[in-house]
């Protein structure tokens, strides 16, 4: 029985990582329709949901199978809740990409970002899509080590949002009240899907460990 229930959990991280994989890709490809002002990506974007929600509902189905069948106890539990939250997580990674693909699409045929800005989101977005590259990962691995590591992106992606800040607040900022509103809430959308994905790590940390991640970095110490 602990072995099917071990085989099964293995199934569920594998569907998790292939959520994972298409948020990223999904605001891969959100980020060029966004400095491109690319119509035709972003609303190929919009309208190709089916994958994310197959998948979804496969790691839903999974967990729930693996409550109701398996029996879990202690860790085998905390392994399995552990895995309904992580779904949740990577469920609003994809929607916040869909969101950035959103502000592309409402603003074509102009561009949604002033120039003194895009250098920002694109890196933004290469953060966004390593921090998701990196979830995956960890999902197969199981390494709270590198789990914990995601944090490292985290940090730069807040350093980016607060520098973006610095340049939205000038004074001289030329570009009036709509393009302010559209990159805070671009630049948020990128912070969040950061944050997702290092809430992603923490808890594989603990599914990992049955630690707290500040536990385990303790003990590491």
């Amino acid at each position: 029985m602990r072995s099917a229930y071990h085989e099964q959990l293995e199934i569920l991280n594998r569907t998790l990582g292939e959520m994972c994989e298409l948020s990223g890709l999904t605001m891969e490809h959100a980020t060029r329709a966004l400095l491109q002002a690319d119509l035709e990506v972003a609303e190929k974007i919009i309208e190709d949901r089916e994958r994310m929600t197959v998948l979804t509902a496969d790691a839903e189905d999974q967990a729930f199978k693996l409550l109701a069948l398996q029996a879990p106890v202690a860790g085998e539990l905390r392994e399995v809740v552990t895995g309904f939250q992580i779904a949740a997580d990577i469920d609003r990674m994809y929607a916040l990409a869909l969101h950035v693909a959103k502000v592309a699409r409402l603003r074509h045929p102009e561009p949604a970002l002033p120039e003194e800005v895009r250098g920002y989101f694109a890196e933004m977005g290469r953060l966004a899509v390593r921090l998701a590259q990196g979830a995956r990962e960890v999902l197969s691995t199981l390494d709270p080590k590198a789990a914990l590591a995601l944090g490292v992106d985290d940090d730069a992606m807040d350093d980016l949002h607060r520098h973006l800040f610095s340049v939205l607040m000038d004074r001289e900022w030329p570009h009036g009240v709509a393009a302010a509103v559209d990159v805070t809430l671009l630049g948020r959308y990128y912070e969040r899907f950061a944050d997702h994905a290092v809430a992603i790590g923490r808890r594989v940390v603990f599914q990992a460990t049955g630690k707290t991640p500040e536990q385990f970095a303790d003990a590491e110490q």
